[in-house]
């Protein structure tokens, strides 16, 4: 029993991917180091200014301020504050964190974690919206509770710690996501109430920020292991929306705690040397590789952490200028389809509410029209403006309040190009008559991977026809050894071939070729081979992409060295199926008609009815999906296939 439990702690420990999963493999990094260029340890001392002149919220006296930052929502977080006064704080037991590793499920540790969490933000929000003193005693026991707990760790992030025991580890404090999210929203708290937390209990106060200091500030600028902080990268290692995830925390922590100037500094310079490997690892075209859904994590939350160090250093320290921060901004208003559809790739979801408070403080800093417009059109079409809740972000929270009124001001339009192409990324969007085309080459090590090498999402009049099923509900094994065994990873269910009896596999050496958009004839191409095993035997497999007022066209062009296996085309849709006649598949969504023509002689076809049992995917999709497969009537070592939809 012993031994089988320590082969399991192994194993999982030398698959260390957290959030960030398999893939460890970067094209892409370029040393820019933009923001160590910005000023030397010594320059950050003298720009930094103290809290409570950077800091743009009203202090906790200031009741006129509070009455204005709350605005029309001041009721409902008082509201939501009398709510949380006869919460029942939750324990997190030792099998909640056990059970990570029995069955692989997280959210049996998460949920009480994050109720917790909730309650907290409830009760510091509708205090400071109040201002009366009636919510401090359960937040009190909110925070004492959560100082009482081992970590502010999840059961899944344990692998950061030494020991690689997925247990809380009473020797060590790791910085996770969520560790860093209680710390920066534990700052705040410290800031606003420290006087209050010691009127009550001197040693609350103390106990608070000693916590903080050796959860957050002591192990941040005494460690450098941490992967996400990338202070040891090398080339293939993997950076993404970790990194400015934790930075911001951290920043917020130091900036809110650290009281000693030299420290504070020396502390906002190491954030400022760990952001940068995000920024080196992320192309200069700025398409976030991880999909939309991750943007508001990627690189939303890089505009969180420059925004903060710019009001640290009243403006001083700057990146807003620069082209790729501004299209890693732009990048979430050309993957919006509209209707709360957009493109998904990967682990992303194809349902999105974008965070339009966020977009347009992102497109205000960046200066860019398009998006200020679109948080407009978002903002525009929720009727009733429910109060603000950013779960634990309290940052994010207090600045959505703080602009609030502004996005109005901005026409509500969606204007995009009708193309747009990430030559890095090997991403291309293209809209026409109605239609939304998205494609991608890359490769099948990409954060949060699935294998897709050439896979399409089709929109037509804002309604999903040919779809990415995205990822079911986060387990052990969405982020382990045992990743590549779920459909929802596999290529033979996107929209690609399986070619001679093989599908795509995972790993940095599989990829795309020769990925081209032409801007005349608005085509996007590539060359799949690469993306398949050398048992495979292709040679080439050249896709061609054209979009145009009549549809999509699709052709394919191969050679393969020995054909043993017929080909098999796939094709993941939404909607009712129907084969009216030979050479026609119909797709069925409402009123909306879609029609699938291929070369009756060439295909046989089969119609697969997948049915979606996991919450995370039939909240996108419904309780089921269609993978149409082509199968070709015929081995060929060589050929050309072709196919096109339409609306009818």
């Amino acid at each position: 029993m012993k031994e089988g439990l320590k082969r399991l702690q192994k194993k999982l420990a030398v698959t260390i991917l957290l959030m960030a999963l398999l893939p460890t493999a970067s094209f892409a990094y370029v040393k820019r180091d933009l923001l160590q260029k910005q000023g030397t340890v010594q320059a950050i001392r003298a720009a930094l200014l103290p809290a409570q002149k950077w800091i743009p919220y009203p202090v906790y006296t200031d009741r006129a301020g509070w009455d204005r930052l709350t605005g029309r929502y001041k009721n409902t977080f008082i509201e939501r504050g009398n709510a949380a006064l006869g919460y029942q704080w939750k324990v997190i037991k030792a099998t909640d964190y056990l059970e990570y590793t029995r069955t692989g499920s997280r959210v049996i540790m998460e949920n009480p974690l994050n109720e917790n969490l909730t309650a907290i933000v409830n009760l510091f929000i509708a205090e400071l919206a109040e201002g009366k003193g009636r919510y401090m005693d359960q937040l009190a026991n909110g925070v004492f509770a959560a100082c009482e707990m081992t970590t502010w760790s999840l059961s899944a992030h344990l692998s950061l710690q030494s020991s690689k025991i997925f247990f809380p580890d009473h020797r060590e404090q790791i910085i996770d996501l969520v560790a860093g999210d209680t710390g920066s929203l534990f700052a705040w708290i410290y800031y606003y109430f420290h006087h209050e937390l010691k009127k009550m209990n001197p040693l609350l106060e103390m106990r608070l920020k000693k916590e903080l200091e050796n959860r957050i500030i002591a192990p941040y600028i005494q460690r450098d292991d941490f992967w996400w902080m990338a202070l040891r990268y090398k080339p293939g290692d993997l950076v993404n929306n970790w990194n400015p995830w934790c930075n911001s925390n951290v920043l917020q922590t130091y900036a809110l705690i650290e009281e000693d100037p030299e420290k504070l500094a020396r502390a906002v310079y190491r954030t400022m040397t760990s952001v940068d490997q995000f920024i080196n690892y992320t192309n200069e075209d700025g398409a976030c590789e991880e999909g939309p859904s991750y943007w508001g994590h990627a690189a939303g939350k890089l505009y969180d952490y420059l925004q903060l160090l710019y009001d640290m250093t009243g403006g001083k320290i700057s990146l807003f200028n620069e082209p790729i921060i501004k299209n890693m901004g732009t990048y979430i208003s050309r993957a919006y389809v509209g209707n709360g559809w957009v493109v998904n790739f990967a682990d992303a979801s194809a349902k999105l509410h974008p965070d339009a408070p966020l977009i347009y403080r992102y497109g205000k800093a960046v200066n860019s029209m398009e998006l200020m417009q679109l948080a407009a059109l978002l903002q525009s079409e929720s009727k009733e403006r429910p109060a603000p809740s950013e779960g634990r972000d309290i940052y994010r929270l207090l600045q959505t309040l703080r602009f609030d009124e502004a996005i109005a001001q901005n026409e509500p339009v969606h204007k995009v190009p009708a193309f747009t192409w990430y030559p890095q990324t090997e991403v291309c969007f293209m809209k026409a008559d109605g239609m939304f085309f998205a494609a991608k080459g890359g490769h099948n090590n990409e954060s949060h991977n699935h294998n897709d090498v050439g896979s399409f999402n089709l929109y037509i009049d804002n309604t999903p026809i040919m779809i990415d099923a995205g990822v079911g509900t986060y387990t052990r094994q969405t982020f382990g050894p045992e990743r590549y065994s779920i459909w929802t990873m596999q290529s033979a269910y996107h929209n690609v071939p399986g070619i001679n009896g093989y599908n795509q596999k995972n790993g940095a050496a599989y990829k795309a070729r020769q990925a081209h958009f032409d801007e005349e004839t608005k085509t996007f191409s590539l060359d799949l081979a690469g993306a398949y095993p050398a048992a495979a035997g292709v040679k080439t497999w050249k896709r061609l992409y054209r979009l145009k007022a009549g549809g999509l066209e699709i052709r394919d062009q191969f050679t393969i060295k020995e054909a043993k296996e017929k080909n098999r085309i796939h094709f993941l849709c939404q909607g009712g199926v129907t084969t009216p006649a030979p050479g026609k598949i119909i797709i069925t969504q409402g009123s909306l008609r879609t029609e699938l023509q291929y070369e009756e002689r060439l295909f046989d076809r089969v119609v697969d009815t997948i049915n979606l049992d996991d919450r995370r995917l039939s909240g996108v999709w419904g309780n089921k999906i269609y993978r149409i497969t082509l199968i070709a009537k015929k081995t060929s070592s060589s050929g050309q296939y072709r196919y096109t939809l339409k609306k009818l």
